[in-house]
């Protein structure tokens, strides 16, 4: 075939490894994968690309693996400067004596977009192509997110209390809607109802959330079980744990991604399997805070579908989904006796593909295959902590980190470069930029400061 009669194309990938995700634990050696207009056109040896396309641009990454971009499937963008503010407390009195006062007096939308702004950052230098967040001011996080071009799933907190951000429940889910129609016709930005958690959210709030989804279309994002407190508080307020309590107002279905499931027993565990419920595992937020180990075992015994969140960057204190996946497998390990639990394809799916299902878009990401959107992050293997590289997959689990990743793509737009022995470049974000955020906030911060 000749230069002419070769189909033109945008952008070829040719790796060392590609990793798919689907099928399950294959791994593709020189491996091209081709892309136009943002779609994946194609997967194939290296060489029988040559022979069939041409591309405006090539890329050659043989020391490299290349899998799907990294999903964190619950975070708070918003607190991601909070980092460090408030460290070695429990959940509530976290939340009570020191996140809330800050917010209170420093919550605006200024605020919020230039968290939302490093922590795009963040999450690109990691791997990341899409988060799904809960935070106030929706809009600025949407604006830091299109100008990174990172994918999101935007979440429309709802709280019973006044915010600077919002009066009452009703002007919360008001103001969330009202975000949500600025950014419908964004194909990076999509939207769920978030009702913050059980002990903040009352049944007829909850009830006005489920109407709003169900109409809307819209997934559910909420905290649930996350801590003993909170299962206690349930069953002196409203005579129920709850998760029955969610099931009683009828919120729990197949469109609900549920974050922490830590203080699970056996009925909670056969209700979020029968109503198809989705798990947001945060393995590094719940120790830090003392929440407890969710029992990811018990509850992949039962199919549930379970994707990895890091939480904020305020009670994590990363926003680093290697280190997710590492300590997902290593805790499922340890807490069962079991070294056979969570391989480390599994890790990559909870990190992947299983975050897309629970946003409802693993049609067009979460993995590497023909017609999805060519959501694509790189990670060389070839420095002496990285080598001998034996099996690829357990590598990028047990010993790569996020500062191996070279190159994000967001659909076939690069976004994201770290050349060897270099610093990272973003596309649009200029380190100079964040430095000033950093600077700026910090000092409003630090009478908040423990």
């Amino acid at each position: 075939m000749t230069e002419q009669t070769k189909k033109q194309v945008d952008l070829i990938i040719e790796a060392r490894w590609v990793l798919p995700i689907v099928p399950r634990n294959k791994m593709l050696e020189r491996t091209a994968v081709v892309v136009s207009n943002g779609v994946i056109q194609d997967l194939l040896g290296i060489e029988a690309c040559k022979l069939k396309y041409s591309a405006t641009k090539t890329i050659h990454l043989m020391d490299h693996v290349l899998i799907p971009g990294l999903i964190n499937l619950h975070t708070h963008m918003g607190m991601t400067l909070m980092r460090g503010l408030a460290d070695d407390k429990p959940l509530m009195t976290w939340l009570e004596k020191h996140i809330w006062p800050a917010e209170q007096q420093l919550l605006s939308e200024r605020f919020v977009r230039d968290n939302a702004l490093f922590a795009c950052a963040e999450l690109l230098s990691g791997g990341v192509t899409c988060f799904n967040d809960m935070y106030f001011y929706p809009q600025a996080t949407a604006d830091a997110a299109v100008q990174a071009g990172i994918r999101a799933q935007l979440g429309l907190v709802v709280l019973e209390f006044p915010t600077a951000y919002a009066a009452d429940a009703d002007d919360y889910i008001q103001k969330g809607l009202e975000a949500r129609d600025s950014w419908r016709n964004n194909p990076l930005l999509t939207s769920s109802m978030a009702p913050h958690a059980p002990y903040t959210v009352s049944d007829i709030t909850y009830e006005k959330v489920i109407t709003y989804a169900e109409q809307l279309g819209m997934g559910v994002h909420t905290h649930l079980h996350e801590t003993a407190d909170e299962i206690s508080r349930s069953i002196d307020q409203h005579g129920v744990r709850p998760i029955r309590r969610m099931a009683n107002l009828g919120l729990l279905g197949p469109n609900v991604t549920a974050a922490h499931c830590v203080q699970m027993n056996d009925e909670d565990v056969n209700l979020i399997k029968s109503y198809g419920v989705h798990v947001a595992h945060c393995p590094s937020s719940n120790l830090k805070l003392g929440s407890g180990i969710a029992p990811v075992s018990e509850m992949l015994d039962e199919v549930i579908n379970i994707g990895i969140g890091s939480d904020s960057s305020a009670s994590n204190n990363r926003l680093d989904m290697f280190t997710e996946m590492r300590l997902a497998a290593l805790l499922a390990k340890g807490s069962t006796g079991d070294a056979s639990v969570v391989p480390a394809c599994q890790a990559l799916e909870m990190a992947t593909i299983n975050g897309a299902k629970a946003l409802g878009l693993d049609d067009k990401i979460g993995s590497l295959e023909i017609g999805k959107l060519a959501d694509l992050a790189a990670i060389r293997i070839a420095d002496v902590e990285t080598l001998p590289c034996f099996d690829p997959i357990s590598h990028l689990v047990y010993v790569c980190g996020r500062e191996h990743v070279s190159h994000v793509w967001v659909s076939g737009d690069l976004r994201y470069e770290k050349p060897v022995n270099q610093s990272g470049v973003f596309a649009n974000i200029e380190p100079l930029e964040l430095k000033e955020i950093a600077f700026l906030w910090q000092s409003k911060l630090n009478q908040f400061k423990v």
